[in-house]
């Protein structure tokens, strides 16, 4: 059922991108590879590396995948250094790359509409202990926490989110860390503390494969700092589509 669902996922973002030739065939210059920015998210992995398979091997074109930060995408596509890009989360976690970019970029729409955020935490945590991020100033979850949020690349727009939940929920003022590493980085340091039954906090957001692996949650964000529903969009470069 995964693997069905990725497939679909695959020729739904071909659709929405345009690439099954038509008008983005006439206007991409395709004797040069078609550039696609992407970031060592899963979703976004997942997604940009199929599309990458299907395009070269079953429609004939060159492709360049450009490893980048967010904000970095966001640049190159208003330059024209990159064609495409698969995962801008809005109208949220991206506003303020979108506020800055959106006059030069071309929004192909949502390839995926149920997208969300927020902190998370193995189940086998006591929900009477932890159900909200408020309750993690608490000095008896601080420890159990060791005052660490564990979080991914700093350029991220969760991780711009997750900087005002630790203001504005008064956790910097408890000692609290936002640990910055990377979507890999993060799911190790999950993986581990699960093994060993131990107190662990992550920036997530679904989809992700993570949610399927273990049993986690949500912790509740009474001040919505960290956004609502989001859509996962496809964005290209002027001239491209």
């Amino acid at each position: 059922m995964l693997k069905v669902k990725r497939v679909c996922m695959v020729f739904m973002v071909l659709a929405v991108c345009g690439l099954f030739a038509g008008p983005a065939a006439q206007a991409a210059d395709y004797d040069k590879p078609i550039k696609i920015g992407w970031t060592a998210w899963s979703t976004a992995e997942a997604n940009t590396k199929l599309i990458k398979e299907i395009l070269e091997n079953k429609m004939g074109y060159d492709v360049d995948l450009i490893m980048s930060d967010i904000g970095i995408q966001y640049q190159g596509l208003s330059t024209g250094d990159i064609d495409l890009m698969l995962m801008a989360w809005l109208p949220t976690t991206h506003q303020n790359y979108w506020k800055k970019f959106a006059g030069k970029l071309v929004d192909l729409g949502p390839i995926y509409t149920q997208a969300r955020l927020g902190w998370a935490v193995p189940d086998y945590i006591p929900q009477d202990e932890i159900n909200s991020i408020s309750d993690l100033t608490d000095p008896d979850v601080a420890d159990k926490l060791n005052k660490k949020i564990t979080g991914i690349d700093p350029g991220a727009g969760l991780m711009q989110a997750s900087e005002k939940a630790m203001e504005q929920y008064g956790l910097e003022d408890a000692g609290y860390q936002l640990l910055s590493s990377s979507g890999a980085g993060m799911t190790a340091a999950l993986s581990r503390a699960i093994k060993r039954d131990d107190w662990i906090v992550v920036t997530g957001w679904s989809p992700h494969w993570k949610f399927a692996k273990w049993d986690l949650r949500y912790l509740e964000d009474p001040k919505g700092l960290l956004g609502g529903k989001e859509r996962i969009h496809c964005l290209a470069r002027k001239g491209f589509y």
